[in-house]
């Protein structure tokens, strides 16, 4: 405490530090304790509350997840064969068939005559090349100084988006220039023509040789003959994208991405079971505070509790519940999902899944049509009134925040009340204590001079 003196007492062996330490204690145990375990229930409340949050996100997130229709239009191509790899884009048609590969697309690749090195020049004087590519043409200037090497460099600057250029030592003294075509197909015919005649020899024009003729793709679609230039064929059937890769037939099978559906389906029963569970042991009612759930007097966790527990039901729009689905709750409140359960519906009829779920119109077996706002929409929307921006979640959080700083501020006023109380009591203990001094002090003189009276009469 401010102003303590240590000698405090020493007047009166009564009034001393000691007794006003206990003093404070006890004050403090009735007054400031009681506000100290309130503020830390609140702090554990807001801690509880920030895992219940966490919790109620995942949640909400996992429904988002599956109420987006796109989750319904993710495709998986399954390939029986080696002879073509197959991807297919979002939406695209479900089916099978049959790809036959007798084919593959190559490139047009050229060779010139042999040059005893890479750095031989090839011209006598200055002039250009005309180099044509599938009917492009590029000029290739040259001079009398102009190596091979320099001449590859030159074809790859001016034309390398269409032809690339490359020197290979076939032997000993024995370079030649290879010219490949960029692309595949039967159009991609290579020719170089001397514009100006300086060139010596004729190993870059008419001695060019085909090593390789570029051919375009053959294979049937189910039995219907196709030719493409490119062993990439992606305009073949819309959102299809076929490589072929090897001579030979495969089955190919486009059908919906029940992975992907079943991985969000998985995520949501999980989440659920989280959420729940946590809401569950927050909120428990007992008499022994040991198994209380903090939040055991809370009305909107409770609230929160039972709407998450009812949604389940309740969701569907009229046409059915997510019971029929294959989820399923147990009496512990932890849902389950039967896949078996969900596929059959998907085999039967995926567009009413997607309705079901994510909303869409929904073909009753009477051959009428409900438009459905969807189940995941529909949870989306209570949970939300709990979780979104100044939902109820966040008004209980500035309730805490709220109800925390007063406590907070309680405390400190009692803090200082009892800083100036046993101020003021240090005070008038340190004042008794001189009094009572003072007071010891006369009665001492005054018992030695009543002492000295008698010795003296005595004699």
């Amino acid at each position: 405490m401010a102003g303590t003196v240590s000698s405090l007492g020493i007047g009166s062996g009564v009034l001393t530090q000691s007794l006003l330490d206990q003093l404070r204690k006890a004050d403090e145990a009735s007054r400031l304790t009681p506000i100290k375990l309130e503020i830390a229930n609140e702090k554990d409340m807001q801690s509880e509350f920030d895992v219940v949050q966490a919790k109620m996100k995942n949640l909400i997130d996992s429904i988002d997840a599956i109420k987006t229709a796109s989750l319904f239009d993710g495709r998986k191509a399954t390939v029986n064969g080696t002879s073509v790899s197959v991807t297919a884009d979002a939406n695209s048609d479900v089916q099978s068939f049959t790809l036959n590969v007798t084919q593959l697309a190559t490139k047009q690749i050229e060779q010139s005559g042999s040059f005893a090195a890479k750095t031989a020049t090839i011209a006598s004087a200055a002039g250009s090349v005309n180099l044509n590519v599938n009917g492009k043409n590029f000029t290739i200037n040259y001079d009398a100084t102009t190596t091979l090497n320099d001449f590859k460099n030159a074809i790859n600057t001016a034309a390398g988006t269409d032809v690339q250029a490359t020197i290979a030592q076939v032997a000993t003294g024995d370079f030649r220039l290879f010219l490949s075509s960029a692309n595949t197909g039967s159009s991609q015919n290579i020719t170089l023509t001397d514009n100006t005649g300086n060139l010596t020899g004729t190993q870059l024009t008419t001695g060019l040789t085909a090593v390789q003729t570029g051919k375009d793709a053959q294979f049937t679609f189910n039995g219907q003959a196709i030719t493409r230039s490119s062993n990439n064929v992606t305009d073949l059937v819309t959102g299809y994208n076929i490589t072929l890769k090897e001579l030979g037939t495969s089955t190919v099978s486009v059908t919906q991405d029940r992975d992907a559906i079943m991985k969000k389906i998985d995520s949501f029963v999980s989440q659920y079971n989280a959420a729940v569970d946590e809401l569950q042991a927050a909120t428990k009612s007992s008499t022994d505070s040991k198994q209380r759930g903090i939040f055991s007097g809370e009305s909107t966790m409770k609230n929160l509790l039972s709407t998450i527990q009812d949604m389940v039901g309740l969701a569907g729009g009229g046409v059915g519940t997510m019971y029929d689905y294959g989820f399923d709750v147990d009496k512990s409140g932890h849902m389950s999902i039967n896949k078996t359960t969900l596929n059959a519906k998907l085999d039967a009829n995926s567009a009413n899944v997607e309705a079901f779920f994510s909303g869409g119109n929904y073909t009753n077996a009477n051959g009428t049509i409900v438009t459905l706002t969807g189940a995941f929409n529909e949870m989306a929307t209570q949970v939300q009134a709990y979780t979104k921006v100044n939902g109820m979640l966040d008004q209980l959080s500035t309730n805490f925040s709220q109800q925390l700083t007063a406590l907070q501020d309680r405390q400190q006023s009692v803090i200082d009340s009892l800083d100036t109380k046993y101020s003021i009591l240090h005070k008038k203990f340190a004042a008794y204590d001189l009094m009572i001094n003072r007071l010891k002090t006369a009665s001492n003189t005054f018992l030695q001079m009543v002492n000295a009276q008698y010795t003296t009469q005595k004699k």
